[in-house]
């Protein structure tokens, strides 16, 4: 029997549909099951759990230039992760919208390996600066268990596979704006190798929203004012609730 990741969405705080939001999650891991199956389908019930919310799961642009792929993505409510699109979610339409974006991005994929939890964070202030703009509060939100479900492979530098892999990373990147991983889960039988994901369980979970004030132009001082506080409530987050879904009390966040 073919086993699958159990995926749950966990509510810490109400999101008033008062109110539009920037759900920002972490880690991205290899395919982002979390996102994808909490925010853009049903299948864990967010529109109970989150009643007179609707999310748009922002995703890269190309995405949306293949015909039949576009028009599934869309009927599911994804939008590309550019500034225009999420801004006018955020500003053109009545409330209760939340955007979500997995902030570190295809090139923190290569950071996912069981039992990490290393995201990248530091320089990653485009989303803060879009909710200045807007007025969207931030609700930091994290996906236990998504750097789980595979292993990566990465191989010691000085290697003609490494030299390889990096080559070929480079290549996808610039063309596709994704990182080549190399990475491996499970077959169709419980002890085979595939590509399928290993079953283990992924729970998102979503903090409390940090209020925003709205800002024509926001400068660089307050951003980085509202990306601290954001990286603070993330850490929070982390904290409270790791022990329970599956890390050791010393585990800490690694922020890059």
């Amino acid at each position: 029997m073919i086993g699958i990741p159990t995926i749950k969405l966990v509510k810490t705080h109400d999101l008033s549909p008062k109110h539009n939001y920037i759900i920002a999650n972490h880690p991205h891991g290899i395919v982002s099951y979390g996102v994808f199956i909490n925010f853009a389908t049903e299948a864990t019930s967010f529109a109970r759990i989150f009643p007179a919310i609707t999310p748009s799961v922002g995703t890269l642009e190309w995405i949306f230039w293949l015909p039949i792929v576009r028009d599934y993505v869309m009927s599911m409510g994804v939008c590309p992760v550019s500034g225009l699109a999420l801004k006018y979610l955020l500003t053109q339409k009545s409330t209760g919208n939340a955007v979500v974006i997995v902030v570190g991005g295809a090139a923190e994929a290569l950071l996912c390996r069981p039992g990490a939890s290393t995201i990248y964070l530091k320089e990653r202030k485009g989303f803060v600066k879009l909710a200045l703009k807007t007025g969207a509060y931030l609700v930091p939100s994290y996906s236990f268990g998504e750097n789980e479900v595979h292993n990566q492979e990465t191989f010691p530098e000085g290697t003609w596979i490494r030299f390889f892999q990096k080559t070929f990373q480079a290549t996808f990147k610039k063309i596709l704006g994704l990182n080549f991983c190399i990475f491996h889960g499970r077959g169709l039988t419980r002890e085979s190798w595939g590509f399928l994901p290993f079953n283990r369980p992924i729970t998102t979970v979503v903090g409390e929203p940090l209020p925003i004030p709205k800002i024509k132009r926001p400068d660089k001082t307050t951003v980085d004012k509202y990306h601290a506080l954001y990286i603070d409530a993330l850490r929070k987050l982390f904290d409270q609730h790791k022990v329970q879904y599956g890390l050791p009390e010393s585990q800490e966040l690694t922020i890059i």
